[in-house]
């Protein structure tokens, strides 16, 4: 396959390919997959793969950062993720409290703002507050966000945002003839990124091929990359090609490209 001849060379970046840093993807969203199977892989607990995702977090956040990416959105955790083993489920319950605790100071010191797009009334306490404390930490920060997804689905983010609109119309400040794509958009989770709401480029990890109810709507004129890499697996440098990549590709947003 293509992304097998892409994505086989791990040589550096900087000889083998070149970034148009005038051509950074705006908005990068990454399905983390693959922290399982990284784990089993070496013999380990599955934890220890997520334990291991979690610095590939913090690496890729500054990495995209560093190239001026103005949206990292991360799956970190699904609406269906409940149905894993309840020990796997509290240990990734206890991750963003971990994860914030060590690495908040870092955010705030390379000027990304933390947000979260997904049910977290859900989550444990202590969990909601560390993501609640990590958003208000980073609240006066500027530069890029780190967008989790955290007990999100998209099938879910749809049906509250039709419910939304269904009741405005109810309630008769809109019209039924009044809704176009637009109005759905500012209804969805996404809208407080305004322009950046939609990825320029999605991301997923350890050679799966789905979109695994994230960000439907959307991912709806997106660039795909599905890259073997597992999660943990995952670097600067593999950004840096998915990246190259992406920037090989022509987006026509159904048109046809002037030639």
């Amino acid at each position: 396959m293509e992304e097998k001849r892409l994505f086989a060379k791990k040589d550096p970046v900087s000889e083998n390919m070149a970034i148009d840093m005038e051509r950074i993807p705006h908005h990068i969203a990454i399905i983390m997959d693959g922290n399982g199977r990284w784990a089993q892989k070496r013999h380990l607990p599955r934890v220890a793969g997520h334990k291991q995702g979690m610095q590939t977090v913090k690496t890729i956040t500054i990495a995209a950062s560093n190239l001026g990416v103005k949206v990292l959105t991360l799956y970190a955790f699904s609406t269906e993720n409940w149905k894993r083993p309840s020990s796997e489920v509290n240990y990734l319950m206890q991750l963003p409290i971990r994860f914030f605790s060590t690495f908040v100071p870092d955010l705030v010191k390379n000027n990304v703002r933390v947000m979260v797009i997904g049910d977290i009334q859900r989550l444990p306490a202590k969990t909601q507050q560390a993501v609640n404390d990590a958003i208000a930490d980073t609240a006066n920060c500027d530069g890029m966000v780190l967008n989790f997804a955290l007990n999100y689905g998209s099938r879910d983010e749809i049906t509250r945002a039709v419910q939304e609109v269904a009741a405005a119309v109810q309630a008769g400040t809109i019209s039924p003839e009044a809704i176009d794509e637009e109005m759905v958009s500012q209804h969805l989770m996404t809208a407080p990124l305004g322009e950046f709401a939609d990825p320029d480029l999605l991301i997923r990890t350890s050679g799966e091929e789905r979109i695994s109810n994230f960000l439907l709507w959307q991912l709806a004129y997106s660039e795909l990359e599905f890259v073997p890499e597992h999660w943990p697996d995952f670097d600067a440098e593999s950004l840096k090609r998915a990246i190259v990549e992406f920037q090989g590709r022509h987006r026509r947003f159904g048109g046809l490209k002037n030639e």
